[in-house]
């Protein structure tokens, strides 16, 4: 029965085969290894909104607290405002009110007995 050569172990010569091979590696595929180090490196930039845009969002949170859904006209206002786009202004409104609103009990009977209306008339 013939052993089985594993790289790196002793008496192997693995090292020199390692270093071959990541040569090898490097050669044929170092340049796709660099564009996609590039392309992570632009993917992390992701950070927080300049601190007068977010203090102009919370301005219009403050001031429509109990329904803090912007119209297409607020949202086209507020994008003006503070020079950042449409879809940072969504998902600002929508994390907004995942982490810091909670609509009143009474607002969410009548929610439900809207959607409710909806799918049952008495016509």
């Amino acid at each position: 029965m013939k052993k089985k050569r594993v790289p790196g172990r002793a008496g192997g010569g693995g090292r020199s085969e390692d270093r071959d091979l990541k040569d090898k590696l490097l050669r044929r595929y170092g340049s796709h290894i660099g564009t996609l180090k590039l392309e992570f490196s632009k993917k992390k930039k992701k950070g927080k909104l300049p601190r007068e845009a977010r203090q102009t969002l919370l301005d219009w949170w403050n001031l429509h607290y109990k329904w803090p859904y912007p119209t297409e006209a607020d949202k086209n206002a507020l994008a003006e405002t503070t020079g950042l786009d449409q879809k940072q202004i969504n998902n600002w409104f929508i994390n907004q009110r995942k982490r810091h609103w909670k609509p009143s009990e009474n607002m969410q009977f009548a929610v439900m007995d809207n959607l409710s209306g909806q799918f049952y008339r008495d016509d």
